[in-house]
């Protein structure tokens, strides 16, 4: 007898009802708030920084942002961040809610939305070390990043 459609999906490896999906995601583990940005400029490219030397994920490109502290909320993290790593100026009213990632890394779980952002004061210059690339939509795949944003590069991608 053929398998129905919902018999295939839930036997197959990785599918919702995966019991190695609930073991891999058991477990105590500190969540991490991260807030990026998808800067997008006038000729619809997007900026990347690559990790600095020393850092964890070093190499690896990525949007940029960073932790959201105690009692700051994300926007306003991304605002203070955008302007600490880049040294430009944006308001919470530019930041665009876009999608989110949610990863586990073995230290911690990693919640970070992404918005996009048009419009900003001042030119994007690497102020901590790291390298900057403007990079067409077409072209995002072709550096590697953390795992936690792979998937959004995907639906970036979609939207531009």
């Amino acid at each position: 007898m053929a398998a129905t459609g919902a018999e295939r999906e839930s036997s197959e490896p990785g599918g919702c009802d995966d019991p190695r999906l609930d073991a891999r995601l058991a477990g105590p583990t500190r969540v991490v708030l991260v807030a990026a940005a998808a800067l997008v400029d006038v000729d619809n490219r997007v900026l990347l920084a690559r990790r600095p030397p020393g850092k964890p994920l070093a190499g690896l490109w990525e949007f940029p942002g960073g932790k959201v502290g105690p009692d700051e909320t994300p926007e306003a993290a991304l605002v203070r961040e955008l302007q600490e790593e880049l040294g430009i100026d944006t308001a919470t009213a530019c930041l665009a809610p876009f999608t989110f990632a949610s990863h586990r890394y073995p230290e911690f779980h990693l919640l970070m939305p992404l918005f996009v952002c048009r419009k900003w004061r001042g030119i994007a210059a690497a102020r901590e070390g790291q390298e900057l690339a403007w990079v067409r939509k077409q072209r995002l795949r072709d550096f590697a990043m953390p795992p936690a944003d792979v998937p959004l590069v995907a639906m970036l991608q979609d939207l531009l």
